[in-house]
């Protein structure tokens, strides 16, 4: 689906985390990417639960919850159209550090573990493109939390 619909797959190309991959790389996650639709408040991951991939956000936007329906609820991010998340699984396989929840009608573009594998596999060099795309991402996400926790302890 993401191949025969160009806005789709032009999402897929433009999303930072992706940059710098070429033609044949981004077509192999569009083959095997799937597109997802969530409505207002839908919960798109759930903290605690198993996961093996991460989304591409093509429209709309998410709020990113630690420990989601609790009276001790905290968000960590609002993320918009363009940006990722979910990324932490494919990276370490263990259970989801936080919930994601639409914060409006959300188009999605889920990337599998096993996807980014076939990529490893066939396209080595387009592979560490991406990783070095998300080490990045991570590193920045982790600067903001820094700074935010700083602030408030001051």
């Amino acid at each position: 689906m993401i191949l025969s619909n160009p806005k789709l797959f032009s999402a897929l190309s433009a999303t930072p985390v992706l940059a710098g991959l070429d033609h044949t790389a981004l077509t192999l996650l569009a083959d095997e990417g799937f597109v997802h639709d969530y409505h207002l408040s839908d919960v798109i991951v759930r903290e605690g639960d198993e996961g093996h991939s991460f989304f591409i956000l093509v429209e709309g936007n998410v709020e990113v919850i630690k420990h989601h329906d609790t009276p001790n609820a905290v968000i960590l991010a609002t993320l918009r159209s363009r940006t990722f998340f979910g990324e932490m699984c494919v990276i370490d396989p263990v259970p989801r550090a936080a919930t994601v929840r639409a914060l409006s009608n959300v188009k999605a573009i889920e990337i599998k573990a096993a996807t980014l594998y076939h990529l490893f596999k066939r396209y080595p060099e387009q592979y560490s493109v991406v990783l070095l795309n998300l080490a990045r991402d991570l590193a920045r996400r982790l600067r903001a939390l820094d700074e935010n926790f700083a602030a408030r302890m001051s």
